[in-house]
């Protein structure tokens, strides 16, 4: 029987929720990595039991983990069993180490590889905030960082070489951090292009590549930021989440500091579609495993007050692509809930009913098994939750 496996990243640790095709009863596994932020998990979609996940600590810096039998057990690509802890019990190994080529000085390339080691390091690297394994190629995976820039491993994790067209792109010299940081939290790739790749930086706006890497260009034709000096820039956008079906990988939604926008030319254009929403301010949009036009959102009271409208804990759903929306409440608290829903916080399964699943800094992960239509929550007082992904298993 199908089912799916929900992997839930938190400041205190990993979580991992797995249920049978009714999504009814769940069991919970963890704290993996109790005490340590856990940004980002991600499997891959061509090994169901092969996970990636950013380890994050402010005393010892970034790890990266990995599991190959769906979350049972992890290690550091590259070190040996029973090698992976260094004195105190403190994180070691291969995993961590990113070479990058262009200086973060001069934009220009560097003559010789500089390493990253999670503990000296010239370049700020704070973390990885997102993890995507390749569509193509099984032991490839992607990392977004703070400070921003693209890494790409070709070993499942052990090694990692920038992708540095990106920060060596002219607009460089412009990027500046959000609130959050200056953290590339989106990884999108075209399933029927191998060679092209999104991502989005806070606050840089869009970027893509049609090349593998080598050259980007912005996509952020039609974005329009008040608090920028020049409100319709190239770059300098406080981009929040970008997401694609796979089904139609040229349209694209997007939710940025204020507007829910759409492309429907892989970015080069995007309009709003904001439409009756509530406040089109938020972090997270997700759009439906089987019907293109069906977007999900959670607006957030604005930017300043990060909680949800009125005390009431609403997703709100467009079958329409945008414009038209509908607030989905039935199993969601509507009075005193104060929670925020973070950027990689929503995702969705590709069962038959698509099942629609999202976790809130107050710790509690729901799901709706209905594409929306009702909600549960699966686990509550977690930790508070950074990232939420999915895995449908057959």
């Amino acid at each position: 029987m199908s089912g799916v496996r929900v992997l839930v990243g938190t400041k205190k640790g990993a979580f991992i929720l797995t249920s049978d095709g009714k999504r009814e009863k769940w069991e919970v596994s963890g704290p993996h990595f109790a005490g340590w932020e856990i940004y980002h998990m991600k499997g891959s979609k061509l090994d169901p039991n092969r996970i990636y996940a950013s380890q994050t600590s402010g005393w010892f810096g970034q790890v990266i983990q990995r599991s190959d039998d769906g979350g049972k057990t992890w290690f550091q690509p590259g070190t040996p069993p029973g090698e992976e802890k260094g004195p105190g019990g403190t994180p070691k190994g291969e995993s961590n180490k990113f070479v990058y080529d262009v200086s973060p000085e001069t934009g220009k390339p560097l003559t010789t590889h500089q390493f990253y080691d999670g503990t000296q390091h010239p370049w700020e690297f704070k973390r990885v905030w997102h993890l995507e394994p390749s569509l193509a190629e099984g032991d490839t995976v992607y990392a977004g960082v703070e400070d921003a820039a693209l890494f790409r491993s070709k070993d499942g994790g052990k090694s990692w070489q920038e992708l540095s067209g990106l920060r060596g792109h002219g607009t460089g010299p412009q990027w500046q951090p959000g609130a959050g940081g200056m953290c590339l939290h989106t990884v999108i790739l075209d399933p029927g292009d191998p060679k092209r790749i999104y991502i989005a930086i806070s606050a840089a706006g869009a970027f893509r590549t049609d090349d593998g890497g080598s050259t980007w260009k912005p996509i952020n034709k039609g974005l329009h930021s008040l608090y920028i000096p020049n409100p319709t820039a190239e770059v300098g956008h406080c981009v929040h989440h970008v997401a694609m079906n796979l089904k139609r990988p040229n349209v694209l939604f997007m939710q940025k500091h204020w507007d829910v926008m759409r492309s429907d030319n892989a970015g080069d254009s995007w309009k709003e579609v904001s439409g009756n929403l509530p406040t089109d301010f938020g972090f997270v949009i997700d759009v439906h495993a089987h019907e293109p036009e069906t977007v999900y959102v959670v607006p957030i009271k604005s930017d300043s007050e990060h909680y949800v409208p009125d005390g009431k804990l609403r997703v709100y759903r467009s079958k329409t692509g945008g414009n038209e929306w509908e607030a989905l409440t039935n199993g969601l608290p509507q009075q005193n809930c104060f929670v925020n829903i973070l950027r990689d916080a929503m995702a969705v399964d590709s069962l038959d009913k698509c099942g629609i699943y999202f976790g809130t800094s107050g710790g509690q992960v729901y799901v709706s098994a209905d594409a929306g239509d009702t909600w549960k929550a699966i686990v509550h007082d977690l930790p508070g939750v950074l990232s939420v992904e999915v895995q449908t298993l057959q």
